[in-house]
């Protein structure tokens, strides 16, 4: 779309993961009594507009989003009472140490990485946000999905067996931790990484629950399935922020971005289900009930947007 960067045609192919993002603030932040959402509003209010700072990781991205949706649920106008400045997710701790920042959006394990380090403390988990949202992708080309469709249908059916393997069990999701800690990947110590992916969270305020709300890759299917309305949401907050100057026909677009036929082909060959309806529904955390059936009059329903 051109709106992020350089316009190119993509395809989604699948779904890699849902939930497991999260925001965190500088220990900062807890001297000045802001440990969530709502005395983090009641500090802002009291200070000038753009007093703190927040980062994410792309104007476009997920935890823009996500960071976004959670400051105006809790009527903080992300784009007016606050600063919002991009900073790449390895260098998150270290730009939040350095005093960069007063808080952030981000993947794992920097929130967990982040608490271990003394440098922030985990105030909210995407999962929080949304119940099951999207998360990561995987995503080619338009051209290359067109010049390539057995090889596309050959990769989603080999990460859907993969995304199986970490899911059937918690020694399979230790064993990805020790991989994804090593030196060619993440480059982190084990322990950061392991608990989150297991559910284990802590605040590092003292507090630490087990989440069945856990990070997941398979869940027999549902997580990797392309949801059109999984995209079409995405789209409706880009237009909410301003990233789209108007309504974009939403169907239509994640019908040519995301390609379920790929998906459902790559499915079958390995025995996972297709869900019938490409729209699925979900109540966030502002009691906004999302399905897909009126993306521009959800769009245009947030009392807080640009």
């Amino acid at each position: 779309m051109g709106i992020g960067g350089p316009k190119q045609d993509m395809n989604v192919l699948m779904t890699l993961n849902h939930n497991g993002q999260g925001i965190s603030f500088a220990r900062q932040m807890e001297t000045l009594g802001a440990v969530d959402g709502a005395s983090l509003a009641r500090l802002v209010a009291s200070r000038p507009a753009g007093s703190f700072t927040f980062a994410q990781t792309f104007p476009t991205g997920t935890h823009a989003m996500w960071l976004y949706y959670w400051l105006a649920a809790n009527g903080i106008h992300p784009m007016r009472d606050v600063k919002s400045i991009v900073v790449p997710p390895p260098q998150m701790i270290a730009a939040c140490r350095a005093g960069t920042m007063h808080g952030f959006c981000v993947g794992e394990p920097w929130n967990q990485q982040g608490i271990v380090d003394g440098v922030s403390f985990s105030v909210a988990s995407s999962q929080d946000i949304w119940n099951d949202h999207p998360e990561k992708v995987l995503g080619t080309s338009a051209a290359w999905t067109e010049a390539n469709p057995h090889a596309a249908r050959a990769l989603v059916a080999a990460v859907l067996d993969a995304s199986r393997w970490i899911d059937a069990a918690d020694a399979n999701r230790r064993r990805a931790a020790e991989l994804m800690a090593g030196a060619a990947f993440v480059n982190t110590a084990y322990e950061v990484i392991v608990g989150r992916m297991l559910g284990h969270y802590e605040d590092g305020r003292g507090r630490s629950w087990t989440d069945s709300l856990r990070l997941k890759f398979f869940d027999d299917g549902a997580v990797n399935f392309p949801w059109l309305s999984d995209g079409m949401w995405l789209l409706t907050q880009f237009r909410r922020w301003g990233l789209l100057g108007r309504d974009p026909d939403y169907l239509a677009l994640a019908r040519q971005v995301n390609r379920t036929d790929i998906y459902a082909d790559a499915a079958s060959a390995v025995g996972v289900g297709v869900p019938a309806n490409a729209l699925r529904s979900h109540r966030l955390a502002d009691g906004a009930v999302w399905d897909g059936s009126d993306p521009a009059r959800y769009a245009a329903g947030f009392a807080i947007h640009a």
